[in-house]
């Protein structure tokens, strides 16, 4: 899992320098065209056509396009916002989750769990600081991917009972690729990325599948509860990257935002932990 949060923060890196110089449809196509013909590659001579067999094909093409969506408004922020920061916004995923996992899964959460809940949004507000000088439009960027990556985890739990790992896999790439290829004519500029930005754009598909496999081995090895709070990680390795590459450090309120959502997600984590086990 640490492996996996390492290389999700370096491909948001690289997303972020690749967003500086060019449309955020190039990097988001990129990321899903390089991440499909891996997956394609490795997957197609082990499965074969039940690679494409899904129960619920409408359900997988809505998560996949709720996923290309949570990587175009978080490139989009990343033109706006520090590294870190963008970051620890993305991570209010899980208390969106548990407020949609109420709401359209019928799961049941104690009144005592909102509370942390209700704090890591209070630490969202001391990053975002909607009536300070520090807020900007990268803000409701990062949350709109927020909203889109909440949908996307309760799609895949969804259809975690009904389709294959690999078929989960699989079908973002597709997605995520055929939805980029439509768009990428209208923003394409002939000789835009050199060679150098061209390596960097094919990183960007092997950063996201090997993450992803990471990430597959660790929740074979132990249970989704145990690794949560782990996850948490990658701010520290986005930290640290946003500091080295482009000289962004977050200051003091933002920090203090941080180590609220950080700290309130933690506790989510192990409640949902403790909840399971009851």
């Amino acid at each position: 899992m640490m492996g996996a949060l390492a290389l999700f923060a370096l491909l948001d890196t690289v997303s972020k320098t690749l967003a500086s110089r060019h449309h955020v449809a190039v990097v988001v196509w990129g990321r899903y065209f390089a991440h499909f013909v891996i997956t394609l590659a490795v997957f197609l001579p082990r499965y074969g056509t039940a690679l494409f067999k899904t129960a619920r094909p409408g359900l997988q093409i809505v998560r996949g396009l709720t996923l290309a969506g949570t990587t175009g408004a978080v490139v989009s922020a990343f033109q706006h916002m520090p590294l870190a920061e963008v970051t620890a916004l993305v991570f209010v995923t899980p208390f969106l989750v548990s407020i949609l996992a109420v709401s359209f899964l019928g799961e049941k959460m104690p009144l005592w769990r909102w509370i942390p809940v209700a704090v890591g949004f209070g630490g969202v507000l001391l990053i975002a600081r909607p009536s300070g000088d520090a807020f900007n439009v990268g803000v409701v960027f990062v949350l709109l991917g927020a909203c889109c990556y909440a949908v996307y985890q309760i799609l895949t739990r969804k259809l975690a009972a009904v389709d294959r790992s690999a078929t989960q896999l699989f079908y973002p790439a597709l997605v995520g690729a055929a939805a980029t290829c439509v768009l990428l004519p209208r923003f394409w500029v002939a000789g835009a990325l050199d060679l150098r930005e061209w390596l960097l754009v094919g990183s960007l598909g092997v950063l996201g599948a090997s993450g992803h496999f990471l990430m597959i081995l660790a929740l074979r090895a132990a249970p989704a509860t145990t690794l949560g709070p782990f996850t948490y990680a990658q701010l520290v390795w986005a930290t640290l990257l946003g500091w080295l590459v482009f000289g962004d450090f977050p200051d003091r309120l933002s920090l203090i935002g941080i180590l609220i959502i950080v700290g309130s997600g933690v506790v989510v984590a192990y409640s949902e932990r403790y909840g399971r086990k009851a």
